[in-house]
């Protein structure tokens, strides 16, 4: 697969982390040249190692430790590695607990955002994609949702998300030049098919897939439900998977076409079928061979009763749509749990697994 000429060399920031290092795979078999940056807050070392043993392609990756907010470093890295885009990801990530904590996350998701434009304005770069949120709709009245439906975020974590949207289409309209997709997807889950790469995160995790794959390998008692009374057909929230492989090639693709439209751009990825946590629990059972035990609590703050894509745009624009379903995702899930029990293991410098 050939790159355009002039987007070889790719600045992804919050590469270590889960769609990010599925990015950076598919990035370096595409071609491209990789810069990776990431702080390590929300993701591990271990993931860098096994990015460099599944990045087989006509590309290279380069990985750098560093805080998108600490601007002299970022300049000091664009200085000695020009690039010709970027692929924004690093940001926290968890609706619940941007409630507990906003202010840990207006500073780093929109400082980071901050920082990243403002060294790109001075080294001359002006190709972005964005890792956008479909929690930026909040508690939508319609599904599927388009990207014409109103923003309504309702936690922190989302308000985040929308605020750097705007800054970027603010930053369009004032340099004509820049072209920028941000990419509102829906709810990123599975791993690698090798069972190399998947979701590891610090802690408790705050989304259902990895918290039920824990629980499958004893790592967790039960998965809580935050609510069964949602006006949903079994009364638990609908969320749309999508498969992080074809999120990683949504951005691939996002990217190869930032050229054909200049200014910001938004655009769903999604699958447009909604997937309940009670059937959600069912199929990850049915992968890992075994029903896993859950119990109802109280509601989350912030949570939402569906989102459901209309990717649509994304057929028409990129010419992408998602391949995989939710059996794909829990069987890729699974085989990265079982393979990595404790998740990645820092101290290892390639990661069989165990």
């Amino acid at each position: 697969m050939s790159t355009p000429s002039d987007a070889r060399t790719v600045l992804v920031t919050g590469a270590a982390g889960f769609i990010g290092s599925h990015t950076a795979v598919e990035l370096v078999t595409a071609g491209y040249d990789v810069v990776g940056v990431d702080n390590f807050a929300n993701s591990s070392p271990g993931a860098v190692e096994r990015i460099r043993r599944l990045a087989d392609g006509p590309g290279s990756f380069e990985f750098v430790e560093l805080d998108l907010r600490d601007r002299a470093a970022l300049t000091g890295l664009l200085r000695r590695r020009p690039v010709d885009a970027a692929i924004h990801f690093a940001a926290r990530k968890a609706v619940g607990e941007s409630v507990d904590a906003p202010l840990e996350y207006y500073d780093t998701n929109v400082n980071a955002t901050l920082g990243l434009v403002a060294t790109m304005l001075d080294r001359g770069v002006s190709r972005l994609v964005f890792s956008s949120s479909c929690s930026i709709y909040g508690d939508a009245r319609t599904v599927p949702l388009r990207e014409d439906a109103p923003a309504g975020p309702t936690n922190p974590y989302a308000r985040t998300k929308w605020m750097c949207e705007q800054i970027l289409a603010d930053i369009c309209h004032r340099h004509p030049s820049w072209h920028v997709t941000s990419l509102r997807y829906f709810n990123p889950a599975g791993a690698h098919p090798s069972g190399l790469l998947g979701e590891d995160p610090r802690g408790i995790p705050n989304n259902v897939l990895p918290y039920i794959a824990q629980v499958a390998v004893g790592r967790r008692a039960e998965l809580s439900i935050f609510g069964d009374d949602y006006p949903t057909p079994d009364g638990t929230g609908i969320r749309d998977y999508i498969h992080v492989v074809d999120i990683a090639e949504g951005h691939r693709l996002a990217l190869e076409r930032l050229d054909e439209a200049p200014g910001h751009r938004v655009i769903n990825l999604g699958t447009g079928r909604g997937t309940s946590v009670r059937e959600l629990l069912t199929a990850f059972s049915a992968a890992c061979g075994r029903r896993l035990p859950s119990q109802v609590v109280a509601r989350r703050p912030g949570d939402v009763a569906e989102l459901v894509a209309d990717p649509s745009l994304a057929a028409a624009l990129l010419g992408w749509k998602s391949t995989r379903d939710v059996a794909d995702m829990c069987r890729d899930a699974w085989n990265f749990q079982r393979l990595n029990p404790d998740g990645y293991d820092d101290t290892d410098s390639g990661g069989t697994g165990k």
